[in-house]
This record gives C-alpha cells, sequence and structure tokens, in this order.
C-alpha cells in the first residue's frame, strides 16, 4: 500500500529498536523455566531476529541517504509549486476583474478538476483497488461530504470573493496565518498541551501575536504605492474604494472594485476554515488512507455543493457563459494544475522528506507576490501590503519552529517510557515464573 502523509507522522522506531541491546536480565532462567537448549535456540532465533533487524536498518539508512540527494528535487519542486500558485492567483484576479464571477469559478475549476482527478485518482491507486476492502462506506462518503463542505464550498468561495475585492498579496499573507489560528483552536479544543516554561511553546504564542500583528498590519495599512512612493497619503483603509481600471492592462494585481478590508476579512475567514477543515482530513485519512481518493471525493461533492451556491448567488445565466477567451484559458489551468500537479507534488515530497517539508514553502509565495507587484505592479501595489505580509510570514515560522520542537519533545518522552515499560517487563516475568 502507498504511504501517505498521516503515515509519515508515524515514528519509524522498530528498526533500531530491535537492533539495541536487549536487558541483561532478559535470558535469565528466571523468566523461562526450560532447559538448557530451549534457552540456546530461543537465543539463536533472537540473534538471527537482530541481525535481520540490522539489516533492514543498514537498508533504510542507504534508502535514506539516496533520498537525501532528491532534496533539491524537492525543494524545486516546491519553490515552483508556489511560484506557480501566485501566477495563477494574478491570472484569476484578473479575470475577476474583466467580470468573471467568483462562485462561477470555483464551480469551473472543481468540476474540471474532478473530471481529471477520476482516471488519475484510479491509476494513481490502481494496486489498492485489489483489495477487498469495500470501495466506498457510508462513513467514508459522509466524511467526504464534509471535506467538501468546508474546503471547498465555504473555504474557496471565501476566498475568490476575498480576492475579487483585494489582490493576491492578501492571499499570501493570510493563508499564513493558518498555524497561528490552529494553535488557538487547538487550545480552545484542548488537543494539545500549552506550557509556559517550555520554549517551544512560548514560540508558537510568540509566532501567534507575530503572525496576528501581520494581519492586522495587512489589513489596516497600505501605505505609499511603489511606484509614487513619495506620495505622503498614508492613511487607514477603512472604506470601500472603487477605482478606474487602467487602460489596456494585460494582468490585473489589486481589484478595481476594492474593498481592501472586506476582502482581508474574507480571506482571514478563509482560512479559519481550512483549520477546521485539517481536522477532519486528518480523522480521514486515518479510515482511509488513499489520499488522492479522498481529494477526488471531496472535490466531486464540493463542485457539487458549489453549484448549488452558485445558481442561489448568480442567477444571470450570462455569468455561466464561457468562451475562447482569458477567463476560460485560466479555469483550464487552475483546474490541471491545483488537482493533477499541485497534489502529487505535495504528496512525493512528504513521503520523501517528511511532514514538515511542504509547509516550509508555504511563505514563499510572499517574496513572489512581492516581486511581481513591485516590477510589473508598482502603480497598485503598496509597501504596507508589502510588510505585512512578510509580518506573517515571520509569524508563520515562529509557529512551525514551536510546534516542531513540540513534538520533538513528545517523541523524546514517549521514548523514555517505553524504555522503562521495557526494563520492567523482564522483572514482571521474572514474578510471573516464580508463581
Amino acid at each position: 500500500m502507498r504511504g501517505t502523509p498521516l503515515e509519515l507522522l508515524i515514528p519509524l522506531q522498530v528498526a533500531s529498536y530491535l537492533s539495541e541491546e536487549l536487558p541483561s536480565n532478559f535470558f535469565s532462567p528466571f523468566s523461562f523455566k526450560k532447559s538448557d537448549v530451549s534457552i540456546i535456540l530461543i537465543k539463536g532465533k533472537l540473534n538471527r531476529s537482530a541481525k535481520n533487524a540490522r539489516k533492514k536498518k543498514g537498508e533504510r539508512e542507504g534508502m535514506r541517504e539516496t533520498t537525501g540527494g532528491g532534496l533539491k528535487a524537492a525543494a524545486g519542486a516546491m519553490v515552483l509549486v508556489e511560484g506557480c500558485i501566485v501566477v495563477l492567483t494574478i491570472m484569476a484576479s484578473t479575470a475577476m476583474a474583466r467580470g468573471m464571477s467568483p462562485f462561477v469559478f470555483v464551480v469551473y475549476t472543481n468540476a474540471l478538476g474532478s473530471i481529471l482527478l477520476v482516471p488519475y485518482s484510479y491509476f494513481y491507486d490502481k494496486d489498492d483497488y485489489r483489495s477487498e476492502e469495500p470501495f466506498l462506506t457510508l462513513r467514508f462518503l459522509l466524511r467526504v461530504f464534509l471535506l467538501g463542505l468546508i474546503g471547498v464550498t465555504i473555504a474557496q468561495n471565501l476566498a475568490f470573493v476575498g480576492l475579487s475585492y483585494s489582490s493576491p498579496i492578501v492571499a499570501c499573507g493570510m493563508a499564513n496565518q493558518i498555524p497561528a489560528l490552529s494553535f488557538i483552536l487547538a487550545i480552545f479544543l484542548r488537543t494539545t498541551k500549552f506550557d509556559w516554561k517550555k520554549p517551544s511553546s512560548q514560540a508558537r504564542l510568540i509566532g501567534t501575536l507575530i503572525s496576528f500583528m501581520g494581519a492586522i498590519t495587512l489589513t489596516l495599512y497600505k501605505g505609499p504605492s511603489i511606484k509614487n512612493h513619495r506620495s505622503p497619503s498614508l492613511a487607514l483603509r477603512t472604506a470601500a474604494v472603487v477605482v478606474a481600471p487602467p487602460p489596456q492592462r494585460l494582468l490585473v494585481f489589486s481589484s478595481i472594485h476594492e474593498n481592501w478590508v472586506l476582502g482581508c476579512v474574507l480571506f482571514a475567514s478563509a482560512s479559519f476554515v481550512l483549520c477546521t477543515w485539517n481536522i477532519v482530513q486528518v480523522g480521514t485519512i486515518k479510515m482511509c488512507p488513499k489520499v488522492m481518493k479522498i481529494i477526488t471525493f471531496y472535490t466531486l461533492f464540493g463542485t457539487i455543493q458549489s453549484a448549488v451556491l452558485a445558481l442561489f448567488m448568480e442567477r444571470d445565466l450570462d455569468a455561466w457563459r464561457l468562451e475562447l477567451n482569458f477567463e476560460l484559458l485560466i479555469i483550464i489551468l487552475t483546474a490541471f494544475f491545483s488537482s493533477v500537479i499541485r497534489s502529487s507534488v505535495q504528496i512525493w515530497c512528504t513521503r520523501m522528506k517528511g511532514p514538515y517539508f511542504v509547509p516550509i514553502f508555504k511563505p514563499f509565495g510572499i517574496p513572489y507576490a512581492s516581486t511581481f507587484g513591485c516590477l510589473l505592479f508598482a502603480d497598485t501595489f503598496h509597501y504596507g501590503s508589502m510588510m505585512g505580509a512578510f509580518i506573517c510570514g515571520i509569524g508563520y515560522y515562529t509557529v512551525l519552529w514551536g510546534q516542531i520542537k513540540d513534538e520533538e519533545l513528545q517523541k523524546l518522552e514517549r521514548g523514555k517510557i517505553s524504555s522503562i515499560d521495557d526494563q520492567k517487563a523482564p522483572l514482571l516475568q521474572d514474578q510471573d515464573s516464580r508463581v
């Protein structure tokens, strides 16, 4: 069976544990009331098992050295993925500035993504479908229905409506709020322990405060534009402003129907919704480790749900009409990239380098968006927005560092407990044998 991101969260300590020396009293005659011949046979079997374990450990270390050479390939793939996400976000912003409805955009991209994912998921997990497990269960369908409702119908519609009121730099900045919001949510749900004395918990708290400070800065302070950097206009943005569209521009960075504060609030809401989506997703992967199957079905359910929402929000049939133009191109590119390329690259990198490799590259979208904004959209890109997004990125890395350290401490504590239990086990065996 193929590995999954959740399986990579489980520490592989079996081989290293078996290769360690067993307690000296493990083969004590008090533990085994057998003849010396039986004890020798048992010793021989366990020695062979230990040798096999050491052999497997060596093979695993050699594989790790081989995969270590793929670090550059994995890192390069993730950098390219984040760059493509920013480019597609700019193109989506342009399509909405030209009049395309964000609700219709979500329906069409997910519908095309579902069509692509059905055959791709089958060939991706073709070997797993030969198992005797049922292909669909009611519990699985309820899970993916909920994932589609949270991750597609609610989160994506909030995000793209927010994009229609703001710009891609807001999308990059607010996406980095997810670790901080997840930390706050975990405290309220009591799924994580917060210890003031631990540096890891302190880092997560400080990172959360930095992230929120960046989000507030991004929302309320835009500052002067890059092109007109000497402009004295440094006012807070609290009201909707309508700006005339620039003439003959191929791409649009900031919305021409700008409502900056509303756009930031919608993006922040989408990030919070995705925090709850991650919780449901973890439970779903535990139930069904076929990741591409989960992605396919929740995308399909999300498409149906989003279509119902879009029909209610966009009753004008002209809003649903597609032509051979830029809008159709961005729908095809977004659907193909999001459903096939990004999912495959992220799963591959997670299997190769661990569960924290992919999240490390999330803030890379901020320098991408800032570079594009400064070079191509200097008249509509602002210093304050760029500064707020970079503050969000700093908070993101601080929270992520604290989370990694927290898990490392938990692994060490579990290792100490297991070692203590192993040392106590022969004593219990001695007592049982004497009885």
